[in-house]
């Protein structure tokens, strides 16, 4: 299974920090991942990598516009058909917390809140089209 291209499967994870230099020290540390600048946006966002695999991604905070957000790891789901899962979600109950958004040579992305309150991320990937 490619969780990059499989509905529903779980594909990205994203740490939101105010301190990235601060949190590639300790994950780097405590894991072994190494970390390098995306070059796909004007902000730094590193990616990080295990074994030469990139799993995960590490963005400043501040880029959320919304002060109230404490720092927090994210998961992204792979959709294959992200307008027709996010009005899926929609009429069973979820909050749409981000509208469909585009990441730079990666794909599109929504962020909703499930009707117990849970939040996390939807993605279809531009290599999945």
């Amino acid at each position: 299974m490619n969780p990059f291209t499989t509905h529903g499967a779980f594909s990205w994870f994203e740490l939101l920090t105010g301190d990235i230099e601060g949190a590639k020290k300790f994950y780097g540390e405590v894991f072994g991942w190494e970390f390098k600048r995306a070059d796909n946006v004007d902000f730094d966002y590193q990616v990080v990598s295990l074994n030469n695999q990139e799993i995960a991604g590490i963005m400043d905070i501040k880029h959320c516009d919304d002060e109230k957000i404490p720092p927090h790891w994210g998961n992204y789901i792979t959709v294959t058909d992200i307008k027709a899962t996010l009005e899926k979600a929609k009429e069973l109950g979820a909050n749409v917390i981000v509208e469909i958004t585009p990441i730079p040579k990666v794909g599109d992305f929504a962020i909703i809140q499930d009707p117990q309150g849970a939040v996390i991320s939807m993605i279809q990937y531009k290599m999945a089209c």
